[in-house]
């Protein structure tokens, strides 16, 4: 199984890290292909997350843009997000290896929420580290977490936002292994978690092409995502990376979108290095300190990104655009109007790079916007900048 996406990915951890991940690596090995896992998986993917999702095609603001524009619903699986995907996986793959708790890291709640999901179902105790500042930001998806048996720990440190929340998750892990696995929530970290993470998320775009295709009669010509630490992008983009014809864009958050300011745009405005076991591209000083990122969505707010879209970036096959927070609230506020669809802010920021390319798209062209989750955690912060 390799470790490394062209020059991007590796396994940079303590000592101590090496055991459990190579144990994770060895029941990749044995169960990701196994009939009994794959069998298990997606029963549960469709009986209790809800899959397939539909791909939702948007008549008003389709007849606005001139283009078929589809939305990639995955806003309507249980818990709210596509991470319940990776959870149920990875939960798997733990109770065969003699595990009996998850923990794991959160921003914007969604992957905490999905993993005390996962967790209850699969009658595991959960753990979730959560930066302060996002447990106030995410206060529904913190009551969700703590309803469904799961502890949630604010974490103080640093910005007190995902970066130190891994931070935390994986020093937590160190002494907890044995009974122990982490549920890492993003295609980024140490070797294996960008494959495996990848591997759990890709039923996005296999879905998206098939959808597509029984509607159209053909691939989409554009599949846009967001991109934070990048699983619902690699996930929505997997099963295309061959299809040279199928338009590929990541959307980065560039926070206020003022030279200087804060942002969450590593693939864009950062540099190569090493962060949280995994060497990728990074927002970092000149002398290798990590910059303080922002966004007003939590789930982009990472100042890293997953190994594989660095390799995509460096390779040209992905384009990686950047979408300011007012542009984002926008788009959250007109799809929510024209379709009466009330996107997460993270998803918002992918919409808003279509609406701000429109004219760039040809009219007879088919785009599809994965809608990584809903906007429903999003209501307070949205109150803050917009009237509604």
């Amino acid at each position: 199984m390799k470790a490394y996406f062209g020059d991007f990915g590796g396994r940079f951890v303590p000592e101590l890290l090496v055991p459990p991940l190579e144990e994770l690596e060895k029941a990749m090995e044995t169960y990701l292909t196994n009939p009994l896992y794959t069998s298990e998986l997606n029963s549960l993917l469709c009986h209790y997350a809800g899959r397939p999702t539909p791909s939702t095609f948007c008549p008003n603001l389709s007849r606005e843009l001139g283009f078929k524009l589809y939305l990639k619903r995955e806003d309507l699986l249980h818990s709210g997000s596509h991470k319940i995907n990776n959870t149920l996986g990875q939960g798997l793959l733990a109770k065969r290896m003699g595990k009996t708790r998850l923990v794991a890291e959160t921003g914007a709640g969604q992957h905490g929420v999905a993993t005390a999901v996962a967790a209850a179902r699969l009658n595991m105790s959960c753990l979730v580290f959560m930066g302060k500042v996002d447990v106030e930001r995410q206060a529904s998806n913190v009551a969700r977490m703590r309803l469904l048996g799961c502890e949630v720990r604010p974490v103080l440190d640093g910005t007190q936002t995902l970066k130190d929340a891994i931070n935390e998750a994986l020093r937590y892990w160190i002494s907890s292994q044995a009974d122990t696995h982490y549920c890492f929530g993003t295609a980024a970290g140490p070797h294996p978690f960008p494959t495996l993470v990848r591997h759990l998320q890709s039923v996005i775009g296999q879905e998206i092409k098939l959808q597509i295709n029984d509607r159209e009669k053909k691939n989409p010509d554009l599949v846009v995502a967001c991109v934070g630490g990048g699983s619902n992008s690699i996930g929505a983009f997997y099963h295309f990376l061959e299809d040279k014809n199928v338009t590929l864009v990541g959307v980065e958050a560039a926070g206020t979108g003022t030279p200087g300011c804060y942002n969450s745009a590593p693939l864009n405005l950062g540099s190569p290095g090493i962060l949280h076991g995994q060497f990728s591209m990074l927002l970092q000083t000149p002398e290798g300190q990590i910059l303080p990122s922002h966004s007003v969505s939590a789930g982009l707010d990472y100042p890293s990104v997953g190994p594989e879209h660095a390799f995509l970036n460096a390779t040209g096959r992905v384009h990686y655009g950047l979408v300011n927070d007012f542009k984002a609230l926008e788009a959250f506020k007109i799809l929510s109007q024209s379709e009466g669809i009330i996107p997460a802010l993270e998803s918002s920021h992918a919409l808003a790079w279509v609406l701000e390319n429109r004219k760039e798209i040809k009219k007879d062209q088919v785009v599809v916007v994965n809608l990584s989750g809903r906007g429903d955690k999003d209501l307070d912060i949205a109150r803050e900048h917009l009237d509604f």
